[in-house]
């Protein structure tokens, strides 16, 4: 039952593998709390101070019996492993969480997901990526991810804006908001999606535990999308992660000459499925429908420009800022012409001017 499988996970020093290599040997948490000492010192890789955070089970248990009742409290709630409940994906893990604590709409468990990760310190064009991309793939799956600061945030906030589902999985307890500036993030994933963590409440948000965090957010997910990352960034671990899980690993590319996606187009050159709308992603995965909107390769034609100029100015502005002389060039149009036309464009909500007199093309998500 749940309570054995938190209390034996609450036992201090004993780690993911000892708890796994207990309840291998003897078949149960529930067997490994029974079992005399002596029985346990011959479960092979098992050190002696593992055995003593053994040594008072009923403690173990009263604590684990305290755990549930805080969960409780705060409307949360846990599945542990034996759990019909329990993400099929991620029992196929090497080394999956015993226990997964949540809050929110279990049922998302249950349906097919993909991870969206990318870097904290993110560009304009990889947030609004990752937003796009995300409410384009909501309704044909759940978008999982690590509600950090960035992309993390913008591919939750995606999601919820397409009242699709999401889950962020969590480096601390779940009643530690980390970020804090995710506050409100956090309380709408918490009523909309679902918040799962592998850590019992009040647990701080310290740095060893996010690479751990990262294995689930691979796990629980068909593939990892990839959206804007450095070199050397956690979002390449996860998608080791996902590659050593048997899973799909998907990158979007950024300009050549930002720092940003470098790990991103590293990624696409040892193999990466490359993205440029939702619809890449879901041809992978043989989960195309009818009504998928390919966004970023083309402009909304439901809100195309009647004005045949105006529609053939627009296809020569990209979702990058370009200098209005240029697409005075690039148009062949006049500059009166060229200004009367970006007028009428921004108007109909289709282009934003930018400051230096630059212009960008809107994506939808943006309109």
């Amino acid at each position: 039952m749940v309570l054995d499988w938190i209390s034996l996970c609450l036992a201090p020093g004993l780690g993911l593998t000892g708890f796994w290599r207990l309840v291998e040997y003897f078949g149960s948490p529930g067997r490994v709390l029974a079992a005399r000492h002596t029985e346990i010192l011959k479960v092979p890789g098992i050190r002696p101070r593992q055995v003593e955070a053994l040594a008072c089970p009923q403690a173990l248990r009263h604590r684990g019996g305290t755990e549930l009742e805080l969960l409780q409290e705060k409307s949360c709630f846990a599945v542990d492993f034996s759990d019909a409940s329990y993400p099929e994906l991620l029992r196929q893990i090497a080394d999956p969480p015993p226990v997964l604590f949540l809050r929110g709409r279990k049922e998302l468990l249950h349906r097919s997901s993909l991870a969206i990760v990318g870097s904290r310190a993110s560009t304009a064009y990889g947030r609004r990526t990752a937003r796009s991309l995300a409410a384009d793939l909501a309704p044909s799956l759940t978008i999982v991810s690590g509600m950090a600061l960035g992309i993390d945030a913008e591919a939750h906030a995606g999601a919820l804006a397409a009242a699709g589902g999401t889950i962020a999985v969590l480096g601390c307890g779940l009643d530690v908001v980390y970020p804090s500036q995710n506050r409100r993030l956090y309380d709408q994933i918490g009523q909309s999606g679902l918040l799962v963590t592998e850590y019992p409440l009040g647990t701080s948000p310290e740095g060893f535990r996010f690479p751990a965090r990262n294995r689930i957010i691979a796990g629980m997910s068909l593939g990892v999308l990839v959206v804007e990352a450095a070199r050397k960034s956690g979002s390449l671990i996860t998608a080791q992660m996902a590659l050593d899980a048997g899973r799909e690993v998907f990158a979007v590319p950024g300009q050549v000459d930002s720092f940003k996606s470098e790990g991103t187009h590293w990624l696409l050159k040892e193999g990466a499925k490359l993205v440029q709308s939702a619809r890449d992603v879901l041809e992978e995965l043989n989960l195309v429908p009818d009504s998928v909107v390919a966004s970023g390769t083309a402009v909304d034609s439901r809100a195309f420009p009647v004005d045949p100029e105006a529609r053939q100015l627009l296809l020569h502005i990209e979702p990058y800022p370009q200098a209005r002389e240029r697409l005075c060039n690039d148009s062949g149009l006049t500059p009166a012409r060229v200004n009367e036309l970006l007028l009428l464009l921004e108007l109909e909500g289709l282009i934003e001017m930018l400051p230096g007199d630059a212009v960008r093309r809107l994506c939808p998500e943006d309109m």
